[in-house]
């Protein structure tokens, strides 16, 4: 039998969440390996101070079938063009918070070929009379729509993640049913979730609400996200979340908030 080690070893994927084992000991204090970055943005209805340490920017659906010619709302006869106003900002805003080490999270559609883990409703929420190419079919000489693996669930080439950004797939509208997304997040010790992506009054909203509805922190980045719904279903999603789930911000306030700490 192997002898046991008297050195104290870390146990644990995340720094922020590990206990520290030894052969006669084991202390589950979970030493924070950073102090508190207070960053102080301007939001609505209040201004916000956050912990950058304990922090992360949520990326919802940026993918080709949403962004993209020759994707599901194309496909659909939807313009998508809108869905593609998040791409400049978001260029400026990622590689800056990868630099300050606030997680990047692309939390994207990828379901099953065989889609046993999805319902009726959430079918016919892609194709309501039933016909066409839905929710994992093949668009007629295209890709499948957001199966996991496809060209219409990657990411828009324009802003691709990098090496270091974390990947979860989602299979409903809220990116925290049936994933990992809250796991990984307690992991990382994570308390502030900034939102971007589409669209908003969608995924997005639905994710940030069940973000607040676990005890999460919520920030919608005004100028990161887009719909095509009509303009009063993103007025009432701003609504909302000023009102009930958390704070309307933008990217600009974030990035001179970060520069200005």
């Amino acid at each position: 039998m192997p002898k046991r080690s008297n050195k104290n070893v870390p146990m644990g994927s995340a720094a922020a969440n590990q206990w520290i084992v030894s052969k006669n000991e084991v202390d589950i204090t979970r030493k924070r390996p950073k102090a508190t970055r207070a960053i102080s943005i301007d939001a609505e209805p209040q201004r916000v101070v956050f912990d950058a340490n304990r922090s992360a920017l949520v990326i919802v659906d940026m993918q080709n079938d949403f962004c993209a010619k020759g994707g599901y709302l194309d496909y659909r006869g939807v313009d998508y063009t809108s869905d593609r106003a998040p791409i400049r900002p978001l260029k400026r805003l990622v590689p800056a918070l990868r630099r300050q080490d606030i997680p990047v999270i692309w939390l994207n559609w990828g379901v099953r070929p065989d889609l046993l883990n999805s319902f009726p409703s959430l079918l016919h929420a892609h194709t309501h009379d039933g016909t066409g190419a839905g929710l994992g079919d093949t668009i007629p000489g295209g890709a499948p729509i957001l199966r996991k693996g496809s060209w219409g669930a990657a990411v828009v080439d324009e802003i691709n993640p990098g090496d270091r950004d974390i990947h979860v797939t989602k299979y409903r509208f809220s990116g925290f049913w049936d994933t990992e997304l809250d796991s990984i997040l307690r992991n990382l010790d994570v308390t502030t979730l900034f939102f971007a992506g589409v669209n908003a009054d969608q995924c997005v909203l639905t994710t940030l609400q069940d973000a607040t509805f676990l005890g999460y922190d919520a920030l919608m980045l005004d100028d990161c996200v887009a719909t095509t719904s009509p303009e009063y279903c993103m007025e009432a999603t701003r609504y909302n979340v000023k009102l009930l789930f958390g704070f309307m911000t933008d990217s600009k306030a974030l990035l001179k908030g970060l520069e200005t700490s």
